[in-house]
């Protein structure tokens, strides 16, 4: 073969290769620096790109997606002196490329080096406690010096989350009692106010009990009241009713005599009649009228006769 053909060949060859070299397709969520003769040129964004042979270059492939930084326990220093590990996670996200790239030389270790040191600044100026009970300000001022820090460098820092606080081990021991101790002073306190809640109850019931007793017994009270008050009104309304029936009686009796006009002699015997009824041998001294005693001298002499 001809040495002109075959160079032709090996040319072509190798124009073809340096031009699908230059061909790129920038997937979603990513983006690429380009650098022209070593400065910044350029970022490509989603799509399909061709660059210069020889001129362009690829300086950085960069994540647009939000990303997660899990560093390893710190150790930090409260406020009462006490020594304890705090590992972090920070969830942030590249927002400038070109600052990225270019801002700081290594920005993952600049971001670990740069939490450990914000991380230790807070706790500081915190006392145990107030480490222990207070993460999500800590979270929060700990976000917002971070994302002020690497604004330059094309970092937002969305969020920071302690993820473990470890303090030593005597310190946990004596926070484990005093959660016990604690915890046994809140059932104690739970029992007594049982036990009074309790107390109060059954006094609330016997309280109710002898008021509804009271009652009762008022109530019945009343009701026997009312029943002897009801049988004297009978007892009186029978007596009265009887009474009533003796005088229509007596009247009756009056109305029958006046009716028969009955001689004197007759009255003279109901009189004598009358008198010993009266006297049926209890009266001690008897005073009879005149007029009676001369009826009942007739009436011996009548006797007398009769007996002749």
């Amino acid at each position: 073969m001809d040495p002109i053909i075959i160079v032709l060949l090996v040319l072509a060859l190798v124009i073809i290769v340096t031009v699908i070299s230059c061909i790129n397709i920038v997937p979603q969520a990513r983006a690429y620096v380009i650098e022209r003769l070593g400065a910044y040129h350029t970022t490509w964004n989603t799509g399909f790109h061709l660059k210069w042979p020889f001129i362009d270059k690829v300086a950085k492939k960069v994540t647009l997606m939000e990303q997660v930084a899990d560093f390893p326990p710190q150790p930090v220093i409260t406020k009462d002196n006490v020594k304890m590990q705090i590992d972090t996670v920070i969830f942030f996200q590249i927002t400038d490329c070109k600052l990225y790239t270019y801002g700081v030389e290594s920005p993952m270790s600049a971001i670990e080096n740069l939490t450990a040191t914000t991380l230790r600044n807070i706790i500081g100026e915190l006392e145990l406690d107030s480490t222990l009970t207070s993460r999500d300000i800590i979270n929060t001022k700990m976000r917002s010096i971070l994302d002020e820090a690497t604004d330059p460098w094309g970092i937002k820092v969305n969020r920071v989350e302690l993820k473990n606080i470890m303090p030593p081990r005597e310190i946990q021991d004596a926070m484990e009692k005093q959660m016990k101790a604690e915890r046994e002073r809140r059932e104690q306190i739970l029992r007594a106010e049982g036990e009074k809640n309790s107390t109060i109850l059954v006094a609330e019931g016997r309280k109710q009990a002898m008021i509804l007793d009271a009652e009762a017994q008022k109530q019945k009270q009343i009701l026997l009241a009312e029943a002897q008050k009801e049988a004297r009104i009978r007892e009186a309304e029978g007596e009265a009713e009887a009474i009533l029936k003796v005088q229509e009686a007596t009247a009756a009796g009056i109305r029958l005599i006046n009716d028969a006009a009955p001689s004197d002699k007759v009255i003279a015997i109901k009189s004598l009649e009358a008198f010993e009824k009266a006297a049926d041998g209890q009266a001690t001294k008897i005073i009879i009228p005149s007029e009676i005693q001369s009826l009942a001298g007739l009436a011996t002499s009548l006797k007398e006769l009769t007996q002749e």
